[in-house]
């Protein structure tokens, strides 16, 4: 319980800086949003990566009388949900829309959503665990709400940021850095280095009550040091000693709902053997990559497919990689057929040329499909082949969406 005074006072100060007018890089997803529309809008990602500034943005752009209330404030710590009557009364009746950050620390928050939803307003809520916020969404606000994944920016959205113009420099430059606002500022890799501590102890070790916190924080390293390969629960079950492939389970799925790790499946027509192959694991960033890795420098061909895997992430639900004789790292489908095939590749030269080629052409045979997608760091050219096309071309148009 959190007294109305204190409630007053945090929400007094939060609506004070929120209503400063500040320069931000616009960000994509302000203009894919319809306030217009009568849904709660849910805006997860992970911490650190804008959510905050879109919310400012949205606020800025849309509703001159809005409600802005952050329940990381320290002054209203040990919330509950009976405290919602106070904030309500606190935030007084002439609003527009309500904007909520990180709301998933109450428990029993999507209680007064959605009253706040059958009172007829708008409402924005942020989160930075999926899973917590999936939860409740899907128990008393089915159909009520629409979702929106926020990531760190875009290429885009990084040529923004810094004026740059689209040139290979630029994006190299990007591939290297990243795209989270704060370290772009600064430059500074302890950054990263301590969101990543945040999100494993607080987020993480904290709320699920994990004590071996060294273990967790060896096995998370290891993954973002190993990104673009295949993993198991049992061969991390085995690699750090941890009792049981359920617990490992725990841990990557903990991993995933706080946006750190990604996992993509092997193909198979069987659902089962989707389930028991190794996986491949990505993470949110390759800046973020970098700054936890205990092995990078500077290998850009795993750095490129990771953000290859994001971009696909952002508009794609069904992402596999493909392997048999081969690999191809991305078979995307659409629907219930192949729409994609992609293999990533920095540079195609004479040493890897046979071996990427021959892994893109047997996922072509082995879908049907008569061409294929070989992205370079900056080639261009289309090889013709047994199998069909194999359209080589560098990783911006694919960033401009411009596969055809």
């Amino acid at each position: 319980m959190v007294f109305k005074e204190d409630i007053a006072d945090a929400y007094k100060n939060q609506q004070r800086f929120f209503g400063k007018k500040i320069g931000f890089t616009p960000r994509e997803y302000l203009f894919k949003l319809k306030p217009s529309s009568s849904h709660i809008e849910v805006i997860t990602g992970i911490r650190r990566c804008g959510k905050s500034t879109l919310m400012r943005q949205i606020m800025e752009r849309f509703y001159q009388k809005a409600a802005y209330f952050n329940f990381e404030d320290s002054r209203v710590f040990g919330f509950e949900v009976g405290d919602f009557t106070k904030l309500d009364g606190v935030m007084g009746e002439e609003v527009e829309g309500y904007f909520f950050d990180e709301i998933q620390n109450v428990s029993g928050w999507e209680v007064f959503v959605r009253q706040l939803h059958e009172r007829g307003e708008k409402v924005f809520v942020t989160g930075s665990n999926a899973s917590l916020l999936s939860r409740e969404l899907g128990t008393r606000l089915t159909g009520r709400h629409l979702g929106h994944e926020i990531f760190p920016f875009s290429y885009q959205e990084f040529l923004t940021y810094f004026n740059k113009q689209d040139m290979p420099e630029s994006f190299r430059e990007y591939v290297e850095k990243g795209g989270f606002p704060e370290y772009l500022r600064d430059q500074n890799p302890e950054i990263l280095q301590m969101l990543l501590k945040d999100i494993l102890f607080r987020d993480i070790a904290v709320r699920y009550g994990i004590k071996n916190t060294h273990v967790l924080m060896d096995i998370t390293l290891f993954l973002i040091s190993n990104i673009g390969k295949e993993v198991s629960y049992n061969g991390i079950r085995k690699a750090f000693n941890v009792g049981s492939p359920t617990t490992v389970s725990d841990y990557l799925s903990w991993l995933v709902d706080a946006y750190v790790l990604f996992f993509l499946p092997r193909f198979s027509w069987s659902a089962k053997s989707i389930a028991k192959n190794p996986k491949k694991v990505y993470t949110i960033d390759t800046g973020f990559a970098r700054a936890n890795s205990l092995s990078f420098t500077s290998d850009h061909g795993r750095l490129l497919e990771n953000l290859v895997y994001i971009n696909l992430r952002k508009t794609h639900e069904k992402l596999f990689y493909y392997r048999d004789r081969g690999e191809c790292d991305f078979v995307v489908f659409e629907g219930n057929s192949c729409k994609w095939l992609i293999q990533v590749c920095e540079t195609l030269h004479p040493d890897n040329r046979e071996r990427e080629i021959n892994g893109l052409m047997e996922a072509m045979d082995f879908f049907g499909m008569d061409n294929g997608y070989m992205l370079t760091m900056d080639q261009n050219e289309t090889l013709t082949t047994k199998a069909g096309e194999v359209l080589i071309q560098d990783v911006r148009k694919f960033m401009a969406n411009e596969l055809i």
